[in-house]
């Protein structure tokens, strides 16, 4: 048995990502569909922890005082990316395809809490199997974990990330098919003098100014120096001190909120005043650099501490909940996710998207859309449109909504 204190966790967990990153270059599969390489490293050996613990006996001790930290700085930048002033310059597409991507995300925990009764498990799992880990992902669903297990949820750790798993590799494998299928169905064609960039493209459309673009294009493309680092780091720290002021708030008035939810609040607050006044001047590329190191640590830390062996018993469950949240994401996106973003060619990349990340990743929605617009031609407005919405705003919301649920279930 090895007692690893909380440097040796911590180096570990650098060490399975880095693992991570070499399987997937080895194993095709991975790569394809976008499996996130703290999982492929921290699954790794939680295997082979499962596998010691058959035996009776158990591999390591870990000291995770770190991983909440990182879990909550990594929400702390979602929170930084929740700008009004953004959603306006990209124009009402992108607050339209928002909104409905935060219906679907109320409707998978409605369908997940629909079959949870007749399967004869507890509500909030029919949560953890809808948006938790399907828009959410496997940090949401890991982040949300414990207070999942305090409400009766058996194993949550543990299938939040094989429901992510199950997620992932669906919309890998569903996105491109679906957008193909519209395309040829509906006979659609890339408007191919819409090549420029999808920015360029979307704020034309809405009649946005020069000085608009300019803007958003700030947003996206920072200098990544030592001060603007030390600036971001500083800063997300600040609104982790604030947001532990405003969580405690929340808990004196009865309302149970994972811990990241108050400091994501603060976030997204000085991320408005800061696009208001421009004192802050936050570098979005650099919030981003700090959040993507603290999700890898996290991910990676909170996967070697699964307990496997308790999710036997969830199998079943787990398994009809998802096919049925497929079916429900497949369906919104041949139908309503198409008529409603134009029903041309862009919105059957969009749809192709929209199932990407509404159950696995905005990665897995990226590459769905990539291999679409590499066969049929450019899709710019969908370009716009999905990465804002899946890589930022839903998460956001998705954190609220979840959070209801598990206030009215717990």
């Amino acid at each position: 048995m090895f007692h690893l204190d909380l440097i040796q966790t911590l180096a570990l967990a650098g060490i399975l990502i880095f693992i991570g990153y070499g399987l997937r270059r080895i194993i095709k599969p991975f790569n394809r569909y976008n499996i996130p390489a703290p999982v492929i490293g921290g699954l790794l050996l939680s295997l082979l922890v499962l596998i010691f613990q058959q035996n009776g006996l158990e591999l390591f001790i870990f000291d995770t005082t770190l991983q909440n930290p990182l879990m909550i700085a990594f929400f702390t930048t979602i929170g930084f990316g929740a700008s009004l002033s953004l959603l306006r310059i990209a124009g009402p597409q992108v607050v339209r395809f928002f909104i409905m991507a935060t219906i679907f995300a109320v409707a998978q925990n409605l369908l997940g809490i629909m079959l949870s009764y007749p399967l004869g498990v507890h509500p909030l799992f029919g949560v953890m199997t809808g948006s938790v880990t399907l828009t959410g992902g496997p940090a949401t669903g890991l982040a949300f974990a414990p207070l999942f297990e305090e409400a009766g949820v058996p194993a949550a750790s543990s299938l939040a990330i094989a429901a992510a798993l199950v997620g992932i590799i669906s919309g890998g494998l569903l996105g491109g098919p679906i957008g193909t299928y519209l395309i040829d169905k509906f006979r659609l064609k890339a408007n191919q003098q819409r090549s420029g960039s999808a920015a360029a493209a979307l704020l034309t459309e809405n009649g946005n100014t020069e000085t608009q673009a300019s803007d958003l294009a700030d947003l996206v493309e920072e200098s990544r120096g030592y001060h603007l680092l030390l600036k971001s780091g500083v800063v997300i720290m600040v609104a982790m001190w604030a947001g532990s002021w405003l969580s405690r708030l929340f808990l004196h008035l009865g309302i149970t909120l994972p811990a990241y939810i108050g400091a994501m609040l603060t976030a997204a607050l000085l991320r408005n005043f800061d696009d208001a006044t421009h004192l802050l001047k936050l570098s979005r590329c650099s919030l981003d650099d700090i959040g993507n190191v603290a999700l890898s640590l996290f991910i990676a830390m909170a996967m070697v501490t699964l307990k496997l062996w308790k999710l036997a018993d969830l199998a079943v469950p787990l398994l009809l909940v998802l096919f049925f949240q497929i079916i429900l994401i497949v369906a919104a996106c041949l139908w309503i996710i198409f008529q409603w973003t134009g029903r041309d060619y862009d919105s059957a990349v969009i749809s192709s998207g929209f199932c990407g990340f509404m159950l696995g990743t905005t990665a897995n929605a990226m590459a769905n859309m990539e291999a679409l617009v590499d066969k049929y031609g450019p899709a710019p407005r969908a370009f716009m449109v999905v990465p804002l919405v899946g890589a930022f705003f839903i998460d956001f919301t998705n954190a609220l909504i979840i959070t209801f649920f598990l206030n009215v279930y717990r």
